[in-house]
């Protein structure tokens, strides 16, 4: 009897332990970010980000029905608020009371700083010494602890980095984290809302936040939809990662889509990209500039490089859309004053 009671005894251990190791196991990416998230987010960004315009551009649409989402127009004039503040709204008590970092080449350092203002939450916000003038002054007037590192996204993120652990401050990723992809996501919730029968979506690729959140989002809820992201030829990390089938650093260029200028896509977004996206493209900073022109003439719109790419992969025929009704994603509008009166110079001649 007693050898029974062991045996039982020795089966329970065994399962017990069994059972807390898988717990613990690292759930499958797709699996960590889950659509009652997105809605969960969703609600969150009731009252604090905008649901944005989709305008149906006759200038633009050909052989395809092409319609902008005019993220331009949210709130810290782009995207990213809205995973910066699910993200934050997320913190426990404890969290928020210690206060967060972040790195940014601007936009994100928007959305922090906006989010940590309205929740009364200290924010200390790398950005790299050489982002545009524009986005630095407007993070700093929400009051945030703004500090220029470096001349690289990647040398602003290893300081925050460092600067997070010292201090105990949580770090809030600008991509890599579901937190911060299910606030993008809620982009998708909208598209299908605004245009349902909409065929394509097509949105900008830095670090891959954006376009993982939509393309699982849309998928997951209509998954005939066909997701595309669009890179600059010098910053194509996630396209060329997609192809390696791993992530690959290609390293940071300049270009006029700042925004996106980022050499490794995170881990997260890329286990994200391979299962979910379509294809990815990529555009020339020649037609990323004549599109923010383009834009600029005829529909009245201003948007920075990075929100110009999905428009520019369409207008240079980079994708199978014929016949389609396309939905481009355009992600920001704050360009700086030079680079933009540089294009009116340019193209505003011909």
């Amino acid at each position: 009897m007693k050898r029974i009671l062991v045996s039982r005894l020795l089966i329970a251990v065994l399962v017990l332990i069994f059972a807390v190791s898988f717990a613990g196991a690292e759930a499958p990416v797709d699996q960590a970010l889950t659509i009652d998230m997105v809605h969960d987010a969703a609600a969150r960004l009731q009252g604090t980000a905008f649901v944005t315009p989709l305008l149906f551009s006759d200038t633009f649409s050909g052989q395809s029905q092409v319609y902008l989402k005019l993220e331009s127009l949210q709130r810290t004039g782009s995207f990213k608020l809205r995973g910066a503040y699910v993200a934050m709204s997320r913190l426990s008590a404890e969290e928020r009371a210690k206060g967060v970092c972040a790195c940014s080449a601007g936009n994100h350092a928007q959305g922090v700083a906006y989010a940590a203002k309205a929740m009364g939450i200290a924010a200390t916000i790398f950005i790299p010494a050489n982002a545009a003038e524009e986005k630095v002054e407007a993070t700093r007037a929400y009051g945030v602890d703004v500090r220029l590192v470096g001349d690289s996204f990647e040398a602003a993120k290893e300081a925050a980095l460092k600067y997070a652990k010292e201090n105990d401050m949580t770090f809030i990723a600008p991509y890599d984290d579901v937190n911060v992809i299910s606030g993008q996501a809620t982009i998708g919730l909208e598209i299908l809302a605004q245009c349902p029968n909409v065929d394509v979506i097509v949105a900008p690729v830095g670090g891959g936040g954006l376009i993982s959140g939509i393309a699982f989002t849309v998928k997951t809820q209509k998954p005939d939809v066909l997701v595309y992201g669009v890179q600059t030829e010098t910053n194509p990390g996630m396209k060329t990662s997609l192809e390696a089938g791993h992530v690959v650093d290609v390293g940071e260029v300049k270009s006029i889509a700042d925004g996106i200028a980022v050499g490794e896509p995170g881990q997260i977004t890329f286990a994200l990209c391979a299962k979910y996206l379509d294809g990815i493209v990529t555009t020339s900073d020649q037609e990323i500039s004549e599109t923010i022109y383009q834009l600029l003439r005829h529909q009245k719109i201003i948007v920075e490089g990075a929100g110009a790419v999905s428009l520019a992969a369409v207008l240079y025929n980079k994708l199978p859309i014929e016949g389609k009704n396309v939905v481009c994603v355009i992600s920001g509008g704050n360009i700086d004053d030079e680079t933009l009166m540089t294009i009116l110079d340019t193209y505003g001649k011909k």
